[in-house]
């Protein structure tokens, strides 16, 4: 090795890989001891993960925080993702979004209404999470809301799914009505049909019946709060729940004395920097937020009956030794607005209330109550289960794993996530979400220095560099597909130093030159810090960004990594690494 030629890439074991061996072990059991063993009569138990999904719908990120013990059981032993997205902040398109790994414009569900382009007919049900894992040898169940139009057919049950509890009248807290393995079984109004509460109870029942079986399941619960629901009149306690979500009885009234949040963008008192859309919004009147109030109250106190089935369900899992090992997913399908930006409630916009949802993930390998800032999707959820089950999945999806972000808190994958309707498409990095309204107006906003959204930067020319970059990026993300949605800025991290140890494994003698490199190293921005570890080491305020690290600076055993964290001009974050082992 020359004096000082770049290093070469040091290959790290990662519990990933050892993950794929064990499910591709698994898989192969699965397959050879389909029958009894003939010394003792039993199966043997396929070591894959069970996989439980529990969604809720229309749930703003910041209700999570009257979750005490989805919080502390879930998040406490998991991943909690502070920048989680939906794709498409509506129900259907999110659902399949789920379903499928994909974007709204793959998988073709655009909508609720199936005469625009959206609804349970429109997206192919044959080629679904479900049927991949169904394919793998999972049991697969569902509880409770499916995709909005499956009302129109109730007596079908979706290809891939071995269990079905599907609601067939689903925006009814009491009163609905469900597919029960093809038998349509309605239920009543007393407090115990609370519907809730009996998607828990489905639940905890096939854990229990299930777990002990040498075959892995798949559970889908689907609850309807905190979306509005019927009767109204509510046939049980509150009598203060009309038109919107219904709490369980227990629950009734638990939130009277909660204030409704009310940030800078409630009832945004300038809207000039907006589309004519939100321009033309009256300010909300005192009666209207008034309303606002009774309906947040109503649906915060519908969140306890889920917050409760969510500890319910972990310890259903605990009761039968397989907690530590399930894939458990909480998160919601869309936000919801309660009065920012002059919107008194509703989703499908582009601003934050909306497209921002709860995530925490917990699975084998994931450290225990980390929270990850970087950014994720609701487009890498089925990538994430597929990876734990060795599923093989019948579409290219646009999602990544989640594994990598929650086994390593602090990484910034330079993402960029797409969030798309029929009215807008937008791109949201770390720093900024850019708008392209269908109206030809456009948005911009700093999330830095304005995260409630109250200014749009299009027309500053202080920030025209940003914007023709993120135009360009939104460009390419508006029609990608696959590994074109999870494209990253082209870098790397070089390390040149002299070694010391030739033909016996390359080490640093003496100082270590890191430098950044790549053909998108012109969209770096500011300055690029380095580190060695946890430990700082400078940073370089313009290009070409590089940085020597003296010897002393490197671990004497074992290897360093060398850390380079950089943002670029678009707003996207990344860290980049490289190891070397100190002579």
């Amino acid at each position: 090795m020359s004096e000082m030629a770049p290093a070469k890439t040091l290959q790290r074991p990662s519990r990933r890989a050892s993950l794929a061996v064990g499910v591709l072990a698994a898989c192969a059991l699965a397959a050879a001891v389909g029958s009894a063993t003939p010394a003792t009569g039993k199966k043997q138990k396929d070591e894959r993960p069970n996989v439980v999904v529990v969604m809720s719908d229309d749930q703003t990120a910041d209700s999570m925080r009257f979750m005490s013990q989805t919080n502390q059981q879930l998040g406490g032993e998991g991943a909690t993702f502070t920048n989680s997205f939906a794709s498409f902040p509506l129900c259907c398109p999110s659902r399949a979004t789920f379903l499928t790994g994909q974007y709204p414009h793959n998988h073709g569900v655009l909508s609720n209404d199936e005469e625009e382009e959206g609804g349970y007919q429109s997206l192919d049900s044959t080629n679904t999470l479900a049927v991949w894992l169904q394919q793998a040898g999972y049991y697969t169940a569902h509880i409770g809301k499916y995709l909005n139009g499956y009302e129109q057919v109730p007596n079908t049950i979706p290809p891939g799914w071995t269990e079905w509890h599907g609601s067939t009248r689903t925006y009814q807290f009491y009163g609905y009505q469900l597919n029960e393995q093809g038998a349509l079984v309605d239920y009543g109004s007393t407090a115990d049909q609370y519907s809730t509460d009996v998607y828990t109870q489905k639940a905890v029942d096939l854990i229990h019946r299930r777990a002990p079986e040498s075959q892995p399941f798949f559970l889908s619960l689907a609850y309807l709060a905190p979306h509005g629901g019927g009767p109204n009149p509510s046939p049980q306690p509150p009598d203060d729940c009309e038109s919107t979500a219904k709490p369980a009885p227990r629950h009734a009234n638990a939130f009277d004395d909660e204030p409704l949040p009310q940030p800078p963008s409630f009832n945004e008192a300038d809207v000039s920097d907006k589309p004519a859309a939100i321009q033309n919004r009256a300010p909300l009147t005192d009666a209207q937020v008034a309303n606002i109030q009774r309906e947040y109250r109503c649906r915060i106190e519908s969140l306890l009956a889920v917050d409760d089935g969510v500890a319910q369900v972990i310890q259903a899992l605990r009761d039968e030794g397989e907690f530590e090992d399930t894939v458990f997913v909480y998160t919601s399908d869309n936000g919801f607005f309660h009065g920012e930006h002059r919107i008194a409630m509703g989703k499908t916009r582009v601003y934050e209330p909306s497209i921002r949802v709860p995530l925490i993930v917990h699975a084998p390998g994931v450290p225990d109550g980390v929270t990850v800032d970087d950014l994720a999707a609701n487009t890498d959820l089925a990538p994430t289960i597929v990876e734990l089950t060795g599923a093989e999945p019948g579409r290219t999806m646009d999602g990544l794993s989640l594994l990598p972000a929650a086994e390593s808190p602090g990484l910034r994958r330079g993402r960029a996530i797409l969030i798309e309707t029929r009215s807008y498409a937008a791109v949201r990095t770390a720093r900024y979400v850019y708008v392209e309204n269908a109206t030809g107006e456009l948005e911009l906003y700093d999330l830095d220095n304005d995260p409630d959204e109250l200014q749009s930067l299009h027309d500053d020319p202080a920030y025209d560099g940003a914007q023709a970059a993120l135009a360009s990026l939104l460009g390419r993300l508006r029609t990608c597909t696959g590994s074109g949605c999870r494209a990253t800025p082209a870098l790397e991290l070089k390390l040149a130093f002299k070694d010391g140890e030739s033909g016996r494994g390359e080490c640093a003698k003496g100082a270590v030159k890191a430098k950044l490199k790549g053909p998108d190293a012109g969209l770096v921005t500011g300055s690029v810090a380095f580190s060695v570890g946890s430990k700082d080491v400078g940073a370089d305020e313009a290009g070409p960004y590089k940085r020597r690290i003296p010897g002393g600076k490197l671990k004497k055993r074992g290897k360093s990594n060398v850390i380079a964290t950089l943002a670029t001009i678009d707003g996207r974050e990344m860290t980049l690494d490289e190891r070397v082992r100190r002579c």
